[in-house]
C-alpha cells in the first residue's frame, strides 16, 4: 500500500501541510520570495521536529485562485520554495497548485525533485467557487510520460471539498473513473471544506471501491477523531490541526504536530 520506500514500515503516514503565504503577484502578496521561503522552511522544520512522514507545499495564500493554469511567476515561486524545502526535509514532498493546475504542479515537482502532487479534480467536471473546473487527466498523464516523470505519484481527490458535482454519481463510480480511467496513484477523501471532518460513510464507500489503491484523509483530522478516521484510510493529510491555536493561517506548532503523530501511531498500532 505504501507509495514510497520511506513509508514501507509506516501503517498510516502523516503528511503535514506547508501553506504558503501569498506569493509575489497574487492579490494579497505582502512579502518577498525570501520571506515566503523563510516561512515555509520554518513550517517544514516544525513538521519535521514533530515527526511527520511527509510534507505538502500549497499556494494556500493566493486567493482568489485561478481555476486551472496559474501564471509563470507562481510556478517559479513555488519551485524556488520547494527546492529549499527539499534540501531541508528528508521525507517525501508533495506539491499542490491551487485550484487545479495539475501540469504546473508536475513541473514544480520535477524541477524540485518532489515525490507527488495533489490534483483536486483529475476527472469529471465540478462546480466550484472558481467556476466550472474540468479534470485534465488526459493532458497530465501524457506530460508525465513525455517528461519521464513517472516517479511523481498523483494523489487525486474524490468529491473534493469546496465543490459540487454537476451530475452526482455514486462514489464507487467516481473512484473507478479516477483510478482506472484517469490513472490516479492514490485517492484523497475530504470533508466539505477546509478543516471539516470526512464523512465516515463516504470514506468507507471509497475504501470499498478503491481495490487496494491508497486512500488519504484530506481534511478535518484532529487528535480527537483520528482513531475512528484512520480505520478506513492509509494515510492522513493535515494542516489546520497542526497550526498554532488551530488557526489555519498561523505557523505550524511542533508540539501540536508531535501530539497528532503520536495519536495516529497509537490508533494504528
Amino acid at each position: 500500500m505504501a507509495l514510497f520506500n520511506a513509508w514501507s514500515d509506516v501503517r498510516c503516514p502523516v503528511i503535514g501541510m506547508i501553506h504558503l503565504p501569498p506569493l509575489p503577484g497574487s492579490p494579497r502578496a505582502a512579502g518577498s520570495i525570501v520571506e515566503v521561503t523563510s516561512a515555509a522552511l520554518a513550517d517544514a522544520e516544525a513538521l519535521a521536529a514533530g515527526g511527520v512522514d511527509g510534507v505538502m507545499i500549497e499556494n494556500f495564500g493566493d486567493v482568489p485562485f485561478y481555476p486551472d493554469c496559474v501564471p509563470p511567476q507562481t510556478v517559479a515561486a513555488m519551485t524556488a520554495v520547494a527546492v529549499e524545502v527539499r534540501r531541508q526535509f528528508g521525507g517525501p514532498i508533495g506539491i499542490n497548485v491551487l485550484r487545479n493546475d495539475a501540469i504546473g504542479a508536475l513541473a514544480v515537482a520535477l524541477a524540485a525533485r518532489a515525490d507527488f502532487i495533489r490534483v483536486n479534480i483529475l476527472a469529471g467536471t465540478r462546480s466550484t467557487d472558481q467556476g466550472l473546473i474540468t479534470g485534465s487527466a488526459h493532458e497530465l498523464m501524457r506530460w508525465r510520460r513525455y517528461l519521464g516523470a513517472g516517479a511523481v505519484q498523483v494523489l487525486a481527490d474524490i468529491d473534493v471539498k469546496h465543490s459540487a458535482a454537476l451530475t452526482p454519481i455514486p462514489l464507487a463510480d467516481a473512484v473507478a473513473e479516477t483510478v482506472f480511467r484517469a490513472g490516479a496513484d492514490g485517492l484523497i477523501v475530504s470533508g466539505s471544506g477546509t478543516g471539516r471532518a470526512v464523512n465516515t460513510d463516504d470514506l468507507q464507500a471509497v475504501q470499498a471501491a478503491a481495490a487496494g489503491v491508497p486512500i488519504f484523509l484530506g481534511s478535518g483530522v484532529t487528535e480527537g477523531n483520528v482513531s475512528g478516521q484512520t480505520r478506513w484510510a492509509d494515510g492522513i493529510i493535515v494542516g489546520t490541526a497542526l497550526k498554532r491555536d488551530g488557526q489555519v493561517l498561523a505557523p505550524v506548532d511542533a508540539q501540536r504536530v508531535a501530539g497528532m503523530v503520536q495519536a495516529v501511531r497509537r490508533a494504528t498500532q
